[in-house]
């Protein structure tokens, strides 16, 4: 529905509509030296943000921690949370997932969207009639890749690239596409 406005979470401020509270950022792998550093795989398009006084969240129960100091190591990013000070501390948050609330992401530019928002969207050809519904966002490398589970339960592997993807609406929840000759053999298959 198009101009209807979703009531909010007055905790995080997200939609109360199935987006997530917590977004990943990062992994935390193992202690790095002796005052409590640790290496984090970065896992966002955004690891500035990710600096001192920074608020993110640890693990499944989401406790939560302040940054006192991020720098980018070859490893990916050597991270140091306040009252953290020994490897001893910090190996106690080793493999454990790190969150930031979803309502302090970045803003992004206009016809940009964060992959989560679009999971769940229903994928329409150009003539309206539906294909199935977006499941996951593939990262390749020269593109992303829309996974689409389709009314029969099968995968259809979408290129998003503009010759397919020709339009994402928000307000309907909706991708249409235009299935281009090597998409239409899959389909019928």
């Amino acid at each position: 529905m198009a101009g209807r406005k979703l009531a909010r979470n007055p905790v995080s401020g997200s939609p109360l509509d199935g987006e997530p509270e917590y977004l990943v950022v990062g992994q935390l792998r193992r202690p790095h030296g002796i005052h409590g550093e640790m290496v984090m795989e970065v896992q966002t398009d955004f690891p500035e943000r990710l600096k001192p006084d920074s608020e993110v969240y640890l693990g499944e129960h989401h406790g939560r921690m302040i940054i006192s100091n991020a720098r980018f190591h070859n490893e990916g990013l050597l991270i140091k949370f306040q009252e953290v000070n020994s490897p001893e501390e910090a190996g106690r948050y080793r493999n454990q997932s790190v969150y930031v609330k979803t309502a302090d992401r970045p803003k992004l530019p206009k016809d940009q969207y964060y992959h989560h928002e679009l999971t769940g969207f229903n994928v329409v050809d150009e003539n309206g009639e539906l294909i199935g519904t977006l499941t996951e966002i593939m990262q390749t490398g020269a593109n992303d890749v829309y996974v689409v589970r389709r009314v029969n339960g099968k995968d259809l592997l979408l290129p998003v690239i503009a010759s397919v993807v020709l339009a994402v609406e928000k307000s309907s929840r909706q991708i249409r596409v235009r299935l281009i000759p090597g998409l239409l053999d899959e389909l019928e298959e």
